[in-house]
């Protein structure tokens, strides 16, 4: 699968953090220590080398030890300030504040103790820090679902219970399902159950607006081979799944980064391709359509003229339009 930039990015602020700590690593310990290969870590010492502050003349840049390098070990340099403590302003105060709140009222009690008195704590610093600024925000969300299927999944959450959910998905088919449920995530204006699904055997994401009725069982939750990092509730369509290419223009470069594709290729007229495997074809057929105008290509073909056709009967149910 492409890494989206942002996880990249997150990396590399965070290779330059660790070296300023430790003077020599070998590349292969950086590689494990960071959950890539060499290649990567050597791919990406290669981008902080022409990396740094406005100038990016040779001192404005972040610098290694060549000699070092050619060994196969990184040893940092100069680091440009990027190790120096982040002193926060009060605007950035202001939306981490605003961030917190959110956070503890949306997750309420289905936050664990610890992490609970982690937000708390933190709140308190912040909004110390910021003063009367703090009092300028309040923040409520409003939570995806019925408030009968909330208060279901933050029990079974709290309490370690297995949960039975009436779900419809996106092609608008309604299945029982017995979920072992992992946590609540956020993402894309929405609030997602992650748990394990007993019938898929596998990890899945169920949007809590699409939960039609969640039912907490006395059976308690068994233990799954579930990824514990943050950002592991991406959906992965098993390998079996349909595999489909589409060739896009470059202004639809962030499909390539919000999508889980298994491969992008770069095409010399500033087109690229991306490789991915489809689970469910009416998903496909939504981003297709919501990306149209930047699609040059797709196979199998046949998902296209899908497209097309239900575009074509969407303007037919508008019937002729009166004259100007």
């Amino acid at each position: 699968m492409a890494e989206r930039a942002p996880d990249r990015l997150v990396r590399l602020l965070g290779i330059v953090a660790f070296l300023n700590r430790h003077e020599s690593v070998p590349v292969a310990e950086l590689a494990t220590t960071f959950g890539v290969s060499a290649r990567q870590i050597l791919e990406d010492v290669d981008t902080l080398w022409v990396s740094g502050t406005p100038g990016y003349q040779h001192s404005d840049l972040i610098d290694f030890d060549a000699e070092a390098h050619d060994r196969g070990v990184v040893r940092l340099t100069e680091s440009r300030g990027l190790t120096r403590p982040l002193r926060l302003g009060t605007r950035e105060g202001v939306a981490l504040i605003a961030a917190l709140r959110a956070l503890r009222d949306l997750l309420g009690s289905a936050l664990p103790i610890e992490q609970a008195e982690v937000v708390d704590s933190t709140l308190e610093a912040l909004t110390a820090a910021v003063g009367d600024a703090s009092g300028a925000v309040d923040v409520h969300l409003a939570t995806d679902g019925r408030p009968d299927v909330q208060a279901a999944v933050q029990s079974a959450l709290v309490s370690g219970h297995r949960l039975r959910l009436e779900y419809v998905n996106a092609a608008d088919v309604t299945s029982g399902r017995d979920v072992d449920p992992i946590r609540l995530v956020t993402g894309d204006a929405h609030t997602y159950l992650q748990a394990w699904c007993l019938r898929a055997r596998g990890e899945r994401l169920f949007r809590l607006d699409r939960v039609l009725s969640a039912e907490v069982l006395e059976e308690l939750v068994e233990p799954h081979p579930v990824p514990a990092e943050p950002g592991s509730e991406v959906f992965r369509p098993e390998a079996s799944a349909e595999q489909v290419h589409i060739t896009l223009s470059a202004r639809a470069r962030w499909v390539a980064e919000q999508v889980p594709v298994d491969a992008v290729q770069e095409l010399p007229d500033g087109d690229f391709r991306i490789s991915l495997r489809v689970a469910d074809g009416t998903w496909l057929r939504h981003l297709i359509a919501q990306v149209a105008a930047d699609v040059r290509a797709v196979e199998p073909v046949q998902y296209a003229l899908d497209v097309a056709e239900t575009a074509e009967r969407a303007l037919a149910a508008y019937g002729a339009l009166p004259p100007a």
